[in-house]
């Protein structure tokens, strides 16, 4: 399979006005992460989180607030007072895809400042158990003999699982449905319970349950 993707977290801060100062920061930090708890943002952002607690002496507080691919919840670091405390980890959906796509309420340049790369992740194709498809190419087959019968779910409209997957529909020429979640989280968790029949998805949301047999693995992006 020659699809392949790497989500591009960024971390976003709205910078203080006073960042030189000696005495920041002199209160808790909120780092929003604009998906569910479990995804690979979250993930992520708590060993990060972590770290910058260790580093700044002050407590870095998570905020999940997952809707829309991850708009939501960079619409509101975007309002947040640019006094440092508000920051985010966000990715290339939220970012960029969806603006392209729809109007957001936010100007991703003018209304917040990217900091740094946080990580590269792999996208990872699975398929629940029940799935009678062990390589891409039965998947394919599969795909093709019944057509608008298999779903793909993903972690919002816009984002790069969504795109991956409308990818693989043009490039494998099949009719698979998409259904949008508010995360990665719950996408999996429907994925287990075989509501869905595969998934483009950030390694980490996946791997565990690919190691303990719960989710086939077909293919790897990278």
């Amino acid at each position: 399979m020659t699809i392949s993707r790497r989500l591009l977290l960024g971390l976003f801060l709205l910078l203080p006005t006073l960042a030189s100062a000696q005495n920041f920061p002199v209160k808790p930090i909120k780092l929003i992460v604009p998906f569910p708890a479990g995804g690979p943002n979250d993930i992520i952002a708590r060993v990060i989180g972590q770290r910058m607690s260790e580093l700044s002496g002050q407590p870095v507080l998570i905020d999940n607030r997952g809707g829309q691919g991850g708009v939501l919840g960079t619409d509101a670091v975007s309002k947040a007072p640019p006094d440092g405390y508000t920051i985010a980890i966000s990715s290339a959906g939220a970012l960029a895809i969806s603006p392209s796509m729809e109007k957001v309420a936010y100007d991703t340049l003018a209304d917040l400042t990217p900091v740094t790369l946080v990580a590269t992740v792999p996208e990872m194709l699975v398929v629940a158990t029940n799935v009678p498809a062990k390589d891409i190419g039965e998947l394919i087959a599969l795909a093709k003999a019944q057509p608008g019968k298999l779903n793909f779910a993903s972690s919002g409209p816009g984002s790069l699982p969504h795109l991956a997957g409308e990818l693989f529909k043009l490039t494998a020429k099949i009719d698979i449905v998409h259904v949008p979640y508010r995360g990665a989280a719950p996408a999996v968790n429907d994925l287990l319970g075989q509501q869905v029949q595969m998934t483009f998805l950030d390694l980490p949301a996946l791997l565990p349950q690919v190691k303990a047999g719960a989710l086939r693995p077909i293919a790897v992006g990278s």
